[in-house]
């Protein structure tokens, strides 16, 4: 298709290809711009349709319009107009609650909310926006990102650490690898879960029918080792307040195995725990999980500990951190429901 007539048309050296993705054996004929919507965390349909019209999306190679139907095996590719903005990174005045801090590295509580890094739709107000700001010559990790040696998802609160060097970076990197940190996290989650202490095993990787979510493959013929040992902390009959200990660091693990073990975390959107999923089905029990929801406007989930090797001294370190206020007032919801229901 010739898109010489187009007024909007830019070089190929002002683009900056941002996805491509190839369509799984499973993929059903789908728009384009739906296709791509489901791919593209925080993309608007209006974006990926402006994309198109430009004739800044391929597919197999060649230009085709918003209406095209993606098929299994195509290969799909969109480019838009702005350089990739996760590698502008703009210093931010942003206060950060900094837990600890000395000569090499701090540990700060991320808030939900807070994205960690820059990435698609979400440039600015971001922990890495934030620390360029308070602190110079971060070093890159190996995404190049400044000072991070782990993260967390944007809706989960809890403790992060931060290497101010470059010797300091590769040996926390190292300890994260190794399994010799320690992650404890905290969870409210669907169902009463039956056992006291557990273990979920299952090789973690992306969704191909929705590349927004990650999936257990437990023969592990694809994805990565993800190991989370698990603990009731207390029972509320429709919901479970558990503790969760990473041996391993996946993309959203714990939201993802405590699913697939059926316990989805409580009002986590992208895996259905905005739903009802346990529980009567009278009117004001409805009412009451729809203000619980209120309460809590994310997923319940908290990374309450982090344990490592000081990276100078050999020392090891744990810092604890409180649950944030939505988590404990819902909690006390349910705790106050349970009782009352058990009565």
């Amino acid at each position: 298709m010739d898109t010489s007539d187009n007024q909007d048309e830019l070089s190929q050296d002002d683009l900056y290809e941002h996805h491509a993705f190839v369509a799984s054996k499973g993929q059903e004929p789908l728009r384009v711009d739906k296709f791509l919507m489901n791919f593209i965390e925080n993309a608007t349909r209006n974006k990926i349709q402006q994309a198109a019209k430009k004739g800044h999306i391929w597919v197999n190679g060649s230009i085709v319009k918003q209406n095209y139907k993606v098929k299994a095996g195509d290969e799909v590719k969109v480019m838009f107009e702005h350089p990739p903005y996760e590698f502008l990174l703009t210093p931010e005045d942003i206060p950060l609650d900094i837990v600890y801090e000395d000569d090499v590295l701090l540990v700060v509580n991320k808030p939900a909310g807070m994205v960690v890094h820059p990435g698609h739709g979400n440039y600015s107000g971001t922990l890495i926006n934030a620390l360029v700001y308070h602190f110079e010559n971060l070093p890159n990790n190996s995404s190049d990102r400044p000072g991070l040696v782990h993260r967390i998802d944007k809706d989960t609160s809890g403790l992060l650490v931060i290497a101010k060097t470059e010797s300091a970076m590769t040996h926390l990197a190292q300890q994260f690898f190794d399994k010799s940190s320690e992650r404890e996290y905290v969870a409210l989650v669907w169902g009463n879960v039956e056992e006291d202490e557990g273990t979920v095993e299952g090789h973690i990787a992306r969704n191909p029918k929705n590349r927004l979510q990650m999936m257990v493959f437990p023969d592990g013929d694809e994805g990565k080792e993800a190991v989370t040992h698990y603990k009731v902390l207390e029972r509320f009959g429709y919901v479970t307040l558990i503790s969760c200990k990473l041996e391993t660091g996946r993309t959203h693990q714990i939201r993802v195995h405590m699913k697939y073990i059926g316990h989805t975390l409580f009002n986590d959107e992208r895996y259905g725990g905005d739903k009802i999923l346990k529980g009567t089905t009278f009117t004001k029990y409805k009412q009451f999980v729809e203000n619980a929801f209120k309460v809590l406007p994310r997923q319940a989930l908290h990374a309450k500990t982090l344990g490592f090797e000081h990276p100078v001294t050999g020392d090891f370190m744990r810092f604890n951190s409180e649950l944030p206020e939505d988590m404990v007032n819902c909690i006390e919801k349910w705790r106050g429901y349970s009782k009352h229901h058990e009565s």
